[in-house]
């Protein structure tokens, strides 16, 4: 089997660690590099986390920090009431951990990992965009050397889906905007996976706990730090988990599982609509614009969830 190279650009965050075994375990990946970025903790938190994770379930690839704040602006505070305050659900987590931090900054490994391996490697980014602008704006020629670019990120209003932290705007766009408009502006091949997808499927409690009883140390693993996350969605009146981040793994290893639409994409970087992401679809006539000259790309609009949740089971089963 011919193996995909994956650079996973994440802020470990409970979802971006049930993403991150999703790929380890996945036999059709070869995680290569995992790049951190700020925002279900600080730049130190998520850091630390992927090392952790890394470390714990063997998982043998380079870990590069991120910068601590945006493009523009400052970091924010984290969103300790959706992810807990070591955004690992709080689950006791050790004091020291063996495994260290790459030298180069995550945009350095990003375009160096590219360089190696040209037309091989896919980027899943499941946090805020600033390390892949950042590798845009030092190299601008890996965009045409990257395989594809697989975000979870945005909202483009299928089911009524428009935004999770402002009426306009999903959480990792908005805290980087200018960072998501320019990665959406390069000539790299990108697919969104947004909130139109994302929260059409939901884990249960009957799911998340055959998945702890037959999955092993992982599958333990996630039940252990969902239990914070799904108290943060019940309080919020939602009845079972969203599954963000690992759809745009699930995109990558099944893109059957979705439909998807192309065509040019914009990101609001101020105002009260800040973060909102645009799409101008293929084909459409519209008088001259903020659109024009931007590449196409494909946003996903409909998703396949039972068999996504079969997919994510088999493979961390397979890990078993």
């Amino acid at each position: 089997m011919n193996k995909t190279k994956v650079i996973f650009d994440t802020d470990p965050g409970v979802d971006d660690a049930m993403a991150l075994l999703f790929l380890h375990h996945a036999p059709e990946i070869e995680l290569v590099g995992i790049t951190t970025t700020l925002g279900n903790g600080t730049i130190e938190t998520t850091t630390r986390n992927a090392l952790y994770l890394a470390e714990r379930f063997g998982i043998d690839v380079p870990v590069a920090q991120g910068p601590a704040t945006p493009l523009v602006g400052p970091a924010g505070e984290p969103p300790h009431y959706v992810h807990g305050h070591n955004a690992l659900g709080d689950i006791p987590l050790p004091d020291t951990i063996a495994k260290t931090v790459d030298p180069r900054p995550a945009h350095r490994l990003i375009i160096d990992l590219v360089r190696e391996s040209p037309g091989e490697i896919a980027i899943v980014a499941v946090g805020r965009m600033t390390n892949l602008a950042l590798a845009l704006r030092e190299d601008p020629e890996i965009a045409g050397l990257v395989k594809q670019v697989v975000i979870m990120g945005g909202a483009f209003g299928f089911h009524g889906n428009h935004g999770n932290v402002t009426p306009a705007a999903e959480a990792n766009i908005i805290g980087d905007p200018l960072a998501a408009d320019e990665v959406t502006g390069g000539s790299w091949p990108i697919t969104m996976v947004g909130l139109d997808v994302t929260q059409r499927t939901q884990l249960t409690t009957e799911y998340l706990e055959a998945l702890a009883r037959d999955g092993g140390e992982a599958g333990q693993f996630i039940w252990d730090i969902t239990r914070f996350y799904v108290a943060f969605h019940h309080a919020a009146g939602v009845p079972n988990m969203f599954v963000h981040d690992s759809s745009a793994v699930a995109y990558l290893i099944d893109p059957t599982l979705f439909t998807t639409r192309s065509g040019a994409i914009r990101v609001i970087t101020e105002g009260m609509a800040i973060g909102q992401t645009i799409q101008k679809p293929d084909g459409y006539a519209f008088p001259p614009g903020d659109w024009d000259n931007r590449p196409s790309h494909k946003i996903c609009t409909e998703v396949d969830a039972e068999r996504f949740k079969a997919l994510y089971r088999q493979t961390i089963l397979r890990g078993a």
